[in-house]
């Protein structure tokens, strides 16, 4: 079996084929820092975390980067209105971030690369542009030659003229075309700026990711992610600025998720019908809000509703009870039974959720197949006797499908204080002995059951999220 998945970029599925065999290299946008996340922003990290954990299950080694934008216009007007300094705020926002996306079961990037700490590649990267002919500079600003690139337009299917006629364009008369967009811009009294050779600035938001792409993955990835929304401009213009300057494909698939919209319409700060991630996880839990987003495929989009949740919840304390009744059962000091020809229907339950997941990610039907296991499990646990090794099958199962989706099907036991420190301890011992991949476990265990850790001069320290 193979994997396929839609891509953007050709609007067809397509088999999954790494640029290398067995790796794959995945790059998805991550957030603009100047706010708590709302809940519609959280729907890329899970779905993607999905992603990147079924092909890891697959068998795959996936490097994961996804970005963090600390410096932008809406950071630096945030910075004003608070009276605070920009890094401050990115700072705040990002360690925010990490906390919800921690409690929703997202797996921490491989590389959270920042916009500020890019600007030498940035730079690099925009001076080839102009030495090709692909940009310009304009009073201390830098434009990308948008027709220039004469394959502008191929990921949202919009040719030039139509971009033209359709789009609202601000006249600037530093432009060559009203259609070029901006690489850098000279920096404005007060704001926060770096050295070029256009003078003080700081980058436009499209190269950030193209400069990111190519300093860490090189110049074709396998996997561009994002949110639906940046498709058009932001994915085309990284298309148009990576392209341009490396002729090559920036990425051979693009996938995009569908919105979360309250009452059929798209939720965003700027329509001021968000509601903030944290608070929905205070309301509901953030295992419940997980499992709600991966009901539905990735793509569909998601209608927001605390009935839909409590559905959610219900569902998922299905799985739950199933597994707490085989664990149960497992522990019990009763004759065991015939296997009968039950490890095989767990085997075909197995075959039918990587059928399913295969077909470009459908969560929501993997999910279909999780019920589906938890609806023999209970027909199992009716017969009068049960046998040990179909059992422990049973559970193994359950726990292989929820790593896949990232969920929590067993009731987790709080951790000791002295469990914590022994783990450590392990942890510790792993890294003097260069076993990185047992290190890298241990604390993303520990992070999935609420415990950071941090890697100071001092030693490790600990909290729990």
């Amino acid at each position: 079996m193979s994997i396929h998945v839609y891509n953007s970029l050709t609007k067809k599925k397509e088999r999954f084929i790494p640029i290398e065999e067995g790796k794959v290299k995945m790059y998805v946008c991550g957030p603009t820092v100047y706010n708590y996340i709302h809940i519609g922003n959280a729907r890329p990290p899970i779905v993607y975390d999905m992603v990147r954990r079924y092909l890891e299950y697959r068998g795959y080694d996936v490097t994961f980067i996804s970005n963090f934008t600390d410096v932008d216009d809406k950071i630096i007007r945030a910075a004003n209105e608070l009276g605070e300094d920009v890094f401050a705020v990115a700072d705040r926002f990002i360690e925010a971030y990490h906390k919800d996306t921690c409690a929703l079961g997202v797996k921490e990037a491989d590389i959270h690369p920042r916009v500020t700490e890019t600007i030498p590649e940035i730079i690099d990267f925009i001076s080839a542009l102009i030495k090709k002919g692909f940009a310009y500079e304009a009073k201390g600003d830098v434009y990308f030659r948008t027709r220039k690139f004469d394959r502008y337009g191929k990921l949202s299917s919009q040719s030039i003229e139509d971009l033209r006629s359709g789009a609202r364009i601000e006249v600037d008369e530093r432009k060559e075309d009203s259609l070029d967009f901006v690489l850098w811009k000279a920096a404005k009294e007060g704001e926060i700026s770096w050295g070029s050779p256009w003078g003080e600035g700081r980058p436009g938001w499209h190269i950030e990711c193209s400069a990111m792409v190519k300093k860490y993955l090189g110049d074709t990835i396998d996997i561009h992610a994002g949110g639906q929304d940046l498709t058009f401009p932001h994915h085309e213009n990284e298309i148009a600025q990576s392209e341009a300057l490396t002729e090559k494909p920036m990425a051979n698939y693009w996938l995009h998720n569908g919105f979360i919209n309250i009452d059929n319409e798209k939720m965003s700060k700027s329509l001021g019908n968000f509601v903030l991630a944290n608070e929905i996880i205070r309301q509901h839990s953030a295992e419940v809000v997980r499992f709600f987003m991966l009901t539905a495929h990735y793509r569909s989009p998601i209608n927001f509703s605390d009935e839909l949740l409590e559905g959610a919840k219900s569902g998922l304390e299905r799985l739950k009870t199933a597994v707490s009744s085989l664990e149960y059962r497992l522990g019990e000091s009763a004759d065991f039974g015939e296997q009968g020809d039950w490890l095989e229907k767990i085997s075909q339950l197995k075959q039918k959720f990587i059928e399913e997941m295969d077909d470009d990610f459908n969560s929501a039907n993997g999910i279909a197949v999780l019920f589906d296991l938890a609806k023999e499990a209970n027909r199992y646990l009716r017969e009068d006797k049960s046998n040990k090794e179909v059992l422990e099958r049973f559970l193994q199962q359950f726990d292989e499908f929820a790593t896949v989706l990232g969920i929590t099907v067993r009731e987790q036991k709080e951790l000791l204080d002295d469990e914590i420190e022994q783990l450590i301890e392990k942890r510790n011992q792993a890294r003097k002995d260069k076993d990185f991949a047992l290190a890298d476990q241990i604390r993303d265990d520990l992070k999935e059951q609420g415990i950071i850790l941090e890697d100071t001069a001092q030693g490790v320290r600990w909290k729990r999220g």
